[in-house]
């Protein structure tokens, strides 16, 4: 938006109660896992890394309430910054992202061992073993305005290779995440070319939009059956079927644009993934400086409307050749 003001929004979805998983059975509020006893992989489905992101909360409720059980390998279910979750009002959805940080900026061992103290940092390393012990990670999320939903596949090639072999959704976004800080899904190994394990994160689309909710459901089902987690009946009566499988185009983010003033503004009202032509093209105003697009064919990915002075309004893309 170019007056970078949140529109409303209508709330589609209904934020699941999720009391009922606080026990679990891991010792950590909320956090439940489940042993085959058979060799195989620990693969985890991620929610509520961001409070006001319901379609995760949606799709590990979905889980749970399926009985899904792991045919191989360990599963676990993740419900991640509750204290957040349990603050959301869908009259006012948008002020429940966190409560003290973004708990999905803090993912470096160098802050999760240091001095500093907040709600999403207490919960970040108290979920830390859980985290680092999963060989794979599917992080469910949702965006504010970008109706196209994103796969987020992280710096390196085993991202993208996952993002393929999972098949969905259309736009897989290859980068290194954000300037303020490290996600989740960037942890450590996540992001490390020699270690196998691997995670994803995906934007399932518009914040509480109900075709959010359902693909949130379809990439959960679909990321255990690919794993050889499920049973095939149970992919297919809940994950996507052939039709929802796109061809997909992947797109390498060359970096951000973080904003430098209080006084940024969009030129145009845009929603995501457009592709900008001409390089020099005024995508917006910092303060009196035109912000121009670095190259040819640049793809305008996951632009903010909340923009603050530090923070990442957009980030420009190339489509690659898979």
């Amino acid at each position: 938006m170019s007056n970078s003001v949140i529109p409303e929004f209508d709330v589609e979805l209904t934020a699941p109660d999720i009391s009922s998983y606080k026990d679990g059975n891991t010792g950590i509020d909320y956090i439940s896992t489940y042993d085959s006893g058979i060799d195989g992989p620990h693969v985890m489905i991620s929610a509520i890394v961001h409070g006001n992101e319901l379609c995760g909360a949606i799709a590990v409720d979905h889980l749970h309430r399926q009985n899904v059980r792991p045919k191989r390998g360990k599963l676990t279910l993740a419900f991640m910054n509750v204290a957040a979750y349990h603050s959301f009002n869908p009259k006012d959805p948008t002020k429940s992202r966190f409560v003290d940080e973004d708990f999905n900026r803090v993912w470096t061992p160098e802050i999760l061992d240091g001095p500093r103290d907040s709600v999403e940092l207490r919960r970040a390393r108290e979920v830390r073993s859980v985290v680092e012990d999963a060989d794979f990670v599917l992080d469910i999320h949702s965006m504010l305005i970008s109706p196209a939903p994103l796969m987020m596949a992280g710096p390196v090639a085993k991202g993208r290779k996952l993002a393929k072999d999972v098949g969905l959704p259309k736009f897989v976004i290859s980068d290194a995440g954000h300037a303020n800080g490290t996600r989740m899904r960037d942890y450590v190994d996540f992001i490390n070319p020699n270690s196998p394990k691997n995670a994803l994160l995906v934007e399932c689309g518009t914040h509480w939009a109900r075709e959010t909710g359902e693909l949130a459901i379809k990439s959960a089902y679909r990321f255990l059956d690919i794993f050889g987690m499920i049973d095939p009946e149970l992919a297919k009566s809940y994950g996507p079927s052939e039709a929802d499988l796109p061809d997909q185009t992947f797109v390498e983010v060359s970096g951000p644009y973080t904003v430098q003033t209080d006084d940024f503004k969009y030129a145009e009202n845009y929603k995501g993934m457009e592709i900008l032509e001409k390089a020099g093209t005024i995508i917006g105003h910092d303060g009196d400086t035109p912000v121009e697009t670095p190259y040819d064919h640049c793809v305008m990915v996951m632009p903010s409307l909340n923009i603050k002075k530090g923070e990442s309004a957009v980030r420009y893309g190339r489509v690659l050749d898979m």
